[in-house]
């Protein structure tokens, strides 16, 4: 969620949330509307941080049943690696475009 999405949500402007967000503590009225806006616990958000991030994405990735296949590397695509690589030059090109209309955003 961008910054602006979540100030239309608390009915403030981008520059407040990143304000907010720069912050060492915020009250606790501002901090239920937050979790509000984002359909999360303000237990959730003030427990949320890097450890509890890593250790969620861990888990997710042991726990969501995808197996390898250990030995078995056949090619499942139907097209060269210069298309491959077209698509993601393609895809990293709109990523770039992207940042630049943000970081303009921005300033």
């Amino acid at each position: 969620m961008s910054q602006t999405e979540l100030g239309q949500l608390l009915g403030i402007t981008k520059q407040a949330v990143s304000k907010i967000e720069q912050n060492e503590t915020i009250d606790d009225d501002r901090l239920d509307q937050i979790a509000s806006a984002l359909g999360v616990t303000v237990d959730g958000l003030k427990e949320y941080n890097e450890e509890t991030i890593l250790y969620n994405t861990n888990n997710f990735y042991e726990n969501c049943g995808v197996k390898t296949a250990v030995g078995n590397n056949q090619t499942l695509n139907n097209f060269p690696i210069e298309q491959a690589i077209e698509l993601f030059e393609k895809l990293l090109d709109k990523q770039k475009e992207q940042f630049d209309t943000l970081k303009k955003e921005k300033e």
